[in-house]
């Protein structure tokens, strides 16, 4: 049986058959305030069908009860044609059909479907809709395949003074109470962008207005209980900003009525494209400081879903295998609207590209799962699992050298040429890279198949050769393809980059850039070209400008330079390729974790890009934890844990600095000086000038704490009176699970795994609790615990919850022989669907890997 799933066969097969029209919804949430668990909804659809009369389909919907199925006027027994999440059709006529379902669905609390959410601080009802990939189904019955698209005309019924937001301008509310709000029909969209956003929302108004006179409505909407915190003309004018520059480099109209965007609670992504009504996730309205990287990549999300309104939602993957392209194009024109839309906060964004999302790719892509850009998508358990680094990150590092090998100006004119071919419609991957080969006169088909169809990461390295006088006499570039991981399929490939090489001399104590040379790359060796006479710079560093995707090695005597003056480069992004490499080099156990501590604190104190520091704490982090040599851990957690402490006692007094170097502090702190401290800026007998210890940095303080066994239920109780939201409550959580004790471990494993009653926003904070690197013997008995529950957990939960355990429970902490050991034999005695054993090998992964790294700390420590 089907279950819920789909393959790609039903839903070419479906569309083959069916042309889908309209859709007419009708929901009753009139019972939302008092949780009554399920809604009344009421679905008609009209659709076309191709062929003789006599075929049979099927829609789908998941809810508890079908009451009525009128198909063409005729009831069919609800009890006979439900089943297993479809609505089996037989008998449609040829042309036109009509079908009505009537059924009563299911809140839920795992921010899948019809969210519901109760603030603790107002007790009022909260509601959104979280659809894609198959979740509308959960909501209304619906042909639950992109490709599919139709309008659609909501009606809903919701308690007087609510607030109700859809894809269409909200209308007046209607009836003699004005409880009922009758939307206009959508354009053509897909089910997985509809949306419903219901309840006691605030919100705040105002417009874009175009150079060529367009107007367009702007709404920000957030519980009240955030509303003090909401920074509203912020988002605004990053909003504006994002409008401005991409109706100039789309040249295709705003395709939607009004541009919402919803802050709401228990989010499990960062946010979502709904047409005209974007959901994001409320952690991004910040209740306390945030560094200037908080920003950045807030700006970044509203850019990305912004994208979105043009490429996604008015041209949409015909299927889901094409989803990488939907999710890179976004993630690329929106850094790139950062990089260089005039008047931009953070003209600096590749640089938090190059230090956060290829790093993300990198690591993705050297997991036993790893898999072409173009994924093959089966079925929608195969999608579900494959919004990783590779259809995020590492597509768009692939889109960015795309637009270097064709060109900016190009790359855009093909963009808008596509938009107004396919706008409303369904698209391949081929339709955009016809639009770009005829625009910029490229053939792109060998390009396509060496970088989309195939997986695994090039490595490239300089080889130079020099005279005794200090000139050049050899310069090439050799590309390699490492062999790809252990189980993953296909095989190595070299291919062409379009890469920047610098040149950077050592100048007054700065590594300042003094020239350098753009060229293509291909095959195994390229020659690079340099004029007569040309002097051995002191750092040559490939894939500078950081146009390609590879793994980038510096020859010996760049490494000795950059080693000793890595924080010394006058600008971020050589930097931040310059990081990333050592961080690469120390995952692959090139770099021992010892010596990648001593680079970091070498260089960290010049280092003045925000995003780049926070990310070398958590690196550091990372690497002491699971890269480290176990005898030595220790050690290395006591010197980043004094030098933390330097830097925040040395940092600018209410800088982003002092701020970060806080976090990082309070995450290892460990000595009982050093916890005297956390506890005495939280109860305010220790002050460091300039630090406010504020809500967040308040709990951060108190989770430390509880961890190290100097915080018991009485303060976090305390804590959580004094902060009484979500919040709150979440932080809550994670610290009674993080307390060293058998009987928190015990509590937290069973409110997790045992039971399914918390909500997915909990879920995840008790599990981040739970794991306390710390506490590893504490936690040794859980490996068995977790092998013994983790396939009845996936077969039984909703994909979102199910995946947060099985990733966040897995022994990972557990470094070594045994646990890899354990999980081959689960592996072979369960045989897990193909989506439950790719999270499990990728997390078994994690685990083969620090063994290795900590093998190279331990030989460097001998």
């Amino acid at each position: 049986m089907p279950g819920t799933n789909l393959t790609r066969e039903e839903a070419q097969e479906r569309a083959r058959l069916l042309t889908v029209d309209a859709y007419a919804i009708e929901l009753d949430l009139s019972g939302a305030q008092e949780g009554s668990g399920t809604f009344r909804s009421v679905t008609t659809v009209r659709f076309d069908v191709a062929g003789e009369d006599g075929a049979a389909s099927f829609i789908d919907l998941v809810a508890p009860t079908v009451h009525e199925v009128v198909l063409n006027g005729t009831a069919l027994d609800a009890a006979t044609v439900f089943e297993d999440s479809r609505i089996a059709l037989s008998g449609l006529r040829q042309g036109r059909n009509e079908l009505t379902v009537v059924a009563d669905c299911a809140y839920t609390n795992s921010g899948e479907g019809l969210h519901r959410f109760v603030d603790p601080v107002d007790q009022q009802t909260y509601l959104y809709t979280q659809f894609e990939v198959p979740d509308a189904r959960r909501v209304f019955a619906s042909f639950e395949q992109p490709d599919l698209k139709a309008t659609f005309q909501f009606t809903v019924t919701a308690p007087q003074g609510w607030t109700v937001v859809s894809n269409s301008p909200t209308p007046e509310p209607a009836g003699a109470d004005g409880t009922v709000w009758r939307f206009a029909p959508t354009p053509r969209i897909s089910t997985y962008i509809t949306a419903l956003i219901v309840g006691p929302y605030h919100s705040v108004h105002s417009t874009w207005e175009g150079a060529d006179g367009r107007s367009v409505p702007l709404g920000i909407y957030c519980r009240p209980s955030l509303a003090e915190h909401l920074d509203a003309e912020e988002i605004f004018a990053v909003t504006r900003q994002g409008f401005d520059w991409f109706q100039e480099k789309f040249a295709y109209d705003y395709p939607f009525a009004k541009y919402d965007q919803l802050f709401v609670p228990e989010f499990n992504a960062g946010a979502m494209e709904n047409a005209g009504a974007v959901t994001i996730r409320d952690q991004y309205i910040f209740r306390s400081k945030v560094t200037d990287a908080a920003y950045e990549v807030r700006a970044e999300t509203i850019l990305h879903e912004l994208a979105h309104m043009w490429f996604g939602d008015l041209v949409t993957m015909e299927w889901w295998n094409d989803l990488w392209l939907n999710e890179s194009f976004a993630t690329y024109t929106s850094i790139a609207c950062q990089a260089y839309a005039p008047g931009s906060k953070w003209p600096h964004s590749w640089t938090t590209f190059a230090n956060s999302m290829k790093t993300w790719a990198y690591r993705q892509d050297q997991l036993p799962s790893t898999h072409p850009i173009m994924a093959e998508i089966h079925d929608l358990d195969d999608v579900l699992v494959n919004f990783d680094g590779i259809t995020y990150a590492k597509g768009a590092s692939v889109l960015k050298q795309l637009v270097a090998y064709v060109g900016m100006d190009e790359f855009f004119k093909g963009v808008q040429a596509y938009f107004k071919a396919h706008a409303y419609g369904n698209t391949r991957l081929s339709d955009l890279l016809g639009a770009l080969e005829k625009t910029s006169g490229r053939d792109l088909a060998t390009w396509s198949k060496k970088w989309l169809e195939t997986a695994g990461i090039n490595v490239l390295r300089p080889e130079i050769e020099v005279a005794e006088d200090g000139t050049v006499t050899a310069f090439a570039v050799r590309q390699e393809a490492p062999a790809l991981p252990a189980g993953a399929t296909g095989e190595p490939v070299l291919r062409p980059h379009r890469i920047g090489i610098g040149y950077y001399d050592l100048t007054d104590g700065k590594l300042v850039r003094t020239g350098g040379v753009e060229l293509d790359v291909d095959g195994e060796r390229t020659e690079v070209p340099f004029p007569a006479g040309f002097r051995r710079p002191d750092v040559i560093l490939l894939n500078d400008g950081d146009l390609s995707y590879a793994k980038v090695r510096m020859d010996e005597q760049s490494l000795k330079a950059v080693t000793a003056h890595l924080g010394d480069f006058t600008e971020s992004l050589p930097r931040a390729l310059s990081w990333a490499s050592a961080w690469d080099m120390t995952r692959d156990g090139e770099l021992p974790a010892r010596d990648y501590l001593a680079l970091v604190l070498s260089g960290i104190g010049k280092e003045t890009d925000i995003g780049v520091v926070q990310s070398l704490h958590r690196q550091v982090k990372l690497a002491l934890d699971l890269y480290a040599a176990p005898e030595w851990r220790e050690s290395g957690l006591a010197t980043w844990t004094e030098a933390a402490l330097t830097h925040l006692r040395a940092a600018e007094p209410g800088s982003d600095h002092q701020l970060a170097w806080a976090r990082a502090f309070a995450a290892a702190a460990r000595t009982d000086a050093q916890l005297d401290l956390l506890q005495g800026l939280l109860d305010g007998t220790q002050e460091l000038s300039g630090l406010a210890v504020d809500t967040e940095l308040r709990w951060a303080l108190l989770e430390r704490l509880a961890a190290t066994g100097r915080a018991d239920e009485a303060e976090i109780a305390a804590e959580l009176a004094r902060d009484a939201t979500s919040a709150g409550e979440r932080h809550a959580a994670t610290a009674r699970a993080a307390r060293p004790t058998a009987e928190a471990k015990a509590a937290a494993w069973a409110s997790v795994v045992e039971s399914d009653a918390l909500p997915n926003a909990v879920q995840e904070a008790v599990i981040a609790g739970f794991v306390q690197p710390d506490q590893r013997e504490l936690l040794a008995p859980y490996t068995a615990q977790y092998f013994a529950a983790v396939k009845d957990v996936w077969d039984s939960r909703s994909h979102e919850m199910a995946q947060q355990i099985v990733v966040g429970h897995y022994p990972a902490l557990q470094v070594s022989q045994e646990t890899l050991d354990a999980t081959d034999a689960w592996l072979a005695q369960v045989d897990p669907s193909p989506a439950l054993r790719r999270l499990v090998t990728e997390s078994r992964a994690g685990v083969e890997r620090a063994l290795k790294a900590r093998a190279a700390d331990a030989a460097a420590g001998a």
